[in-house]
């Protein structure tokens, strides 16, 4: 079963731009790998432009040299509805605030990543807290 979630960057304007993730949404998954991998506004914005995500890797692109679609995976590397599996329609959103995303598109777990600020996430238990807050409560 999916653990669904979006990932979101906090655009100039306080609008969000957002895409959706189907597979393991949660902390220790995808939480994980954002906040180790992706640090930083340029590749978030990078792995937000190619939209909606079947499962989230520590890499965006894959080897040239090797194949990677939808059906057959690198190791370690997103697959995109888009890139990967050809589908049309499903490019990234832009909403005119966090909570108009979380009432629209809102899922069991919901990232936003704020510019110099860093990741925070949202599960439905509680108000938006910082990511790196919840990996430090578990040690």
């Amino acid at each position: 079963m999916a653990t669904r979630s979006t990932i979101s960057i906090r655009d100039e304007d306080g609008s969000v731009t957002s895409v959706y993730c189907h597979w393991d949404g949660y902390l220790e998954h995808n939480g994980r790998i954002l906040n180790d991998h992706y640090t930083n506004e340029e590749i978030v914005r990078e792995l937000i432009s190619l939209g909606q995500i079947c499962s989230l890797g520590i890499g965006i692109h894959p080897d040239p040299n090797e194949e990677h679609n939808f059906d057959v995976k690198q190791k370690n590397v997103c697959v995109f509805y888009g890139r990967d599996r050809g589908e049309t329609g499903v490019a990234s959103e832009s909403f005119h605030s966090w909570n108009q995303m979380l009432i629209e598109q809102g899922q069991s777990y919901n990232y936003l990543f704020v510019p110099n600020e860093g990741w925070f996430y949202n599960n439905g238990k509680n108000g938006l807290r910082k990511l790196s807050e919840a990996f430090e409560d578990n040690h």
